[in-house]
């Protein structure tokens, strides 16, 4: 009987054990297969505060971007988006795209409280299906993503990030 249940017992560890290890190399395939994935700017289409569709063909192809994932309530994404405000004219010759899955409205007050929705560099976007997470696979707000003028990434960064290192990155000044 201590055979036979010791037996069932290897068993069912060897096969947890297999379990797991299936289960770690599907999702290392699956982060790598993501990594590919955003190496250039992936197909994306969210609406822009007026409504209207906001896609890939969008960005200028001569200019590096920065996409911002923030949400409104976000005490170091506010704080992110007012340093920005605060050196627009730093980010004269960059794309800024910010995208949040909130509400429109909700985007829009954020919009106007930092009196970035006037510039045509700047752009507020509504991920309506809450796809640009899991399509540029960031998981924190807020979180940057910086890509060069020819849309191929050069960082992702979790977290709030001085203007001048966003700028020195993006080899700008």
């Amino acid at each position: 009987m201590k055979k036979a249940f010791r037996k069932i017992l290897i068993l069912l560890i060897i096969s947890a054990s297999v379990c797991l290890g299936f289960q770690i190399i599907l999702k290392i395939n699956h982060k790598k297969e993501i990594e590919k994935n955003t190496k250039m700017i992936p197909n994306f289409s969210f609406l822009d505060l007026n409504g209207k569709l906001f896609e890939n063909k969008n960005l200028k192809k001569t200019a590096p971007i920065i996409f911002i994932y923030f949400n409104t309530d976000c005490e170091y994404c506010n704080e992110e988006t007012k340093m920005i405000q605060e050196n627009i004219e730093r980010f004269k010759n960059i794309q800024i795209i910010f995208i949040s899955f909130e509400n429109i409205n909700q985007i829009k007050k954020f919009a106007k409280h930092y009196k970035l929705n006037h510039y045509d560099n700047v752009h507020f976007l509504h991920d309506t299906k809450a796809t640009f997470a899991s399509t540029f696979d960031v998981n924190s707000l807020p979180c940057i993503l910086l890509y060069d003028q020819n849309q191929e990434l050069i960082e992702k960064i979790k977290g709030q990030t001085k203007p001048e290192i966003l700028i020195k990155k993006l080899k700008i000044e």
